[in-house]
């Protein structure tokens, strides 16, 4: 899975979409290994960085879980449809060759992208790297979402927390 999460950073980098990893994956790579099939991605939801994060992903080969065209996502009136609809969260996308891994990309931003774009955390993977929503707006969200595995993210989160509070 690392290999696929490394090359759609790389080619989001490569291209100028300004992005945020969240979920699984941004509790992994701040220290506390659990299993996730998923990539959770918040976009810059301005339509020129999410055209642009589109054709990145399209030319990736992702397409969308959803039987609708990927430059749907594009329009915010369809997806403020299909948050009053269908009470969606995020647009799964996968990829024909690798199944069991999936992109998601938020349909609508779950913070002020700008000021989360300030604290967040770039981390190195092994040839390119990432911008991770900080460590406090990722509790935040874990806050909010309140699932089993949120809760449990949360527990090891604050624990990560303590440890960088407390004595090097």
């Amino acid at each position: 899975m690392l290999g696929s999460i490394e090359t759609v950073c790389a080619a989001l980098n490569e291209a100028g979409v300004r992005y945020l990893i969240v979920g699984g994956v941004a509790v992994v790579l701040y220290g506390h290994l659990r299993t996730t099939v998923d990539l959770d991605l918040v976009l810059d939801l301005r339509e020129e960085n999410v055209r642009r994060a589109l054709q990145v992903l399209d030319g990736l080969g992702y397409v969308p879980r959803p039987p609708v065209s990927l430059e749907l996502f594009a329009d915010e009136k369809e997806r403020s449809r299909w948050i009053e609809e269908k009470n969606m969260m995020v647009f799964s996308l996968w990829h024909p060759s690798q199944a069991a891994f999936e992109v998601d990309l938020f349909v609508r931003e779950p913070f002020d992208f700008d000021a989360a774009w300030q604290r967040k955390t770039l981390v190195e993977l092994e040839e390119t790297r990432a911008p991770v929503v900080s460590l406090q707006d990722l509790v935040e969200l874990k806050e909010r979402a309140g699932r089993p595995q949120d809760l449990a993210d949360l527990e090891a989160l604050r624990s990560l927390e303590e440890d960088a509070d407390g004595p090097a």
